[in-house]
């Protein structure tokens, strides 16, 4: 009875290939029970649908033979998420894309990209810093590379050293005064044509300013790439709390993870005592973070030296290392990356649909 079985199989095409599922080894099991026979196979696919026509064709063949069948298990890998650009990478050399955006302007989401970028530098990683606020792009003086032309490559740019970064942006590109005004397809031309023309190499995590909002920037990236984790900045005021939830809800249509909330301005610390003082208010962040299954990454404060920092070209992270902000960055660079460890090892990009060339 088994050998026939076997028999049987052998002629049982593998969906949209040429040779059968006992040609490629994918029967892991054929024995006699009590009731019929048992049948266990191991497929590479994560379709559903392949699993299904399977299952039909075994069952016709097997009752047209007059053998009865107790039970057919199919173990297919685990699904991979969904992710934002359904398969597409157009940039394969990139292990991980993080999107940094905010509900609105003026909450410190520049700031928060360069000193995050930064920490996960500092903690060893291979990191490149895209701005892609082409209405206000801001990176260039924040990163010290201000009035630096990039190098051209033939049809390719490379991208431009800064505090261990590869950095790129819009403003290295325009004069330094000029105003882009333009509209939502212009928009995610230049994005897309940033991805294509930019020669970033090997990077553990390219890191992308965003403009505020939840606009044609951020679904041009998440179309082109498959976005690892999406991180949120705010401050505690209600008002733009009421701004966040729109830019978290973003993150869930895109099929982004969510790896965090930074409360930015959160408390000011005096240089002179060290305290430090909630003048815009604190921790308002945890409960939007419970909500959306998410965390806070930091409670960055208020110093001085951020600012200085970021208007000389000396991100507080390089400027004042020791200070209590470049520490919570720090901590907010590790819970980030933990983040995108936990994404990936839930399947990484989502290729369900393509079926694997392994034969």
């Amino acid at each position: 009875m088994q050998k026939r079985v076997e028999e049987i199989l052998k002629k049982v095409p593998y969906p949209g290939f040429p040779k059968s599922i006992e040609d490629y080894g994918f029967v892991r099991r054929v024995e006699l029970g009590p009731e019929g026979i048992q049948i266990v196979l191991e497929i590479p696919s994560t379709s559903e649908q392949v699993a299904g026509q399977l299952r039909l064709e075994i069952g016709k063949r097997l009752e047209a033979a007059g053998i009865a069948l107790e039970y057919l298990e199919i173990r297919q890998p685990p699904k991979p998420r969904q992710t934002s650009s359904d398969g597409r990478n157009a940039l394969p050399n990139v292990a991980n894309f993080v999107m940094v955006s905010s509900g609105k302007g003026g909450v410190g989401k520049s700031t928060t990209t360069v000193n995050l970028a930064l920490a996960l530098a500092q903690q060893g990683k291979r990191v490149g810093l895209l701005d892609t606020d082409i209405y206000g792009p801001n990176i260039p003086r924040m990163m010290g590379i201000e009035g630096v032309q990039p190098v051209f490559l033939g049809n390719k740019i490379k991208p431009i050293p800064g505090h261990g970064l590869k950095v790129m942006s819009m403003g290295s590109l325009i004069a330094p005064d000029a105003s882009l005004i333009w509209k939502g397809a212009m928009v995610t031309q230049a994005i897309e044509q940033m991805l294509e023309d930019i020669q970033w190499g090997e990077l553990d995590v390219l890191i992308f300013d965003m403009p505020p909002g939840t606009g044609d920037a951020q679904l041009a990236l998440a179309q082109n790439l498959p976005i690892t984790a999406g991180v949120c900045v705010t401050t505690p005021q209600k008002i733009a709390l009421d701004d966040t939830i729109r830019a978290l809800d973003m993150f869930k249509q895109l099929h982004i993870p969510i790896a965090g909330i930074v409360e930015n301005m959160s408390g000011f610390i005096c240089p002179e005592t060290g305290r430090e003082y909630p003048i815009f208010g604190k921790g308002t962040t945890p409960a939007l973070a419970e909500r959306y299954a998410t965390q806070v990454l930091a409670e960055i404060p208020l110093e001085p030296a951020v600012r200085e920092g970021g208007d000389m070209g000396m991100p507080i992270l390089t400027l004042a290392p020791e200070c209590e902000t470049s520490r919570r960055y720090l901590q907010a660079a590790e819970r980030l990356w933990e983040a995108m460890q936990a994404v990936n090892g839930q399947g990484g990009v989502d290729n369900s649909a393509i079926q694997p060339t392994i034969f």
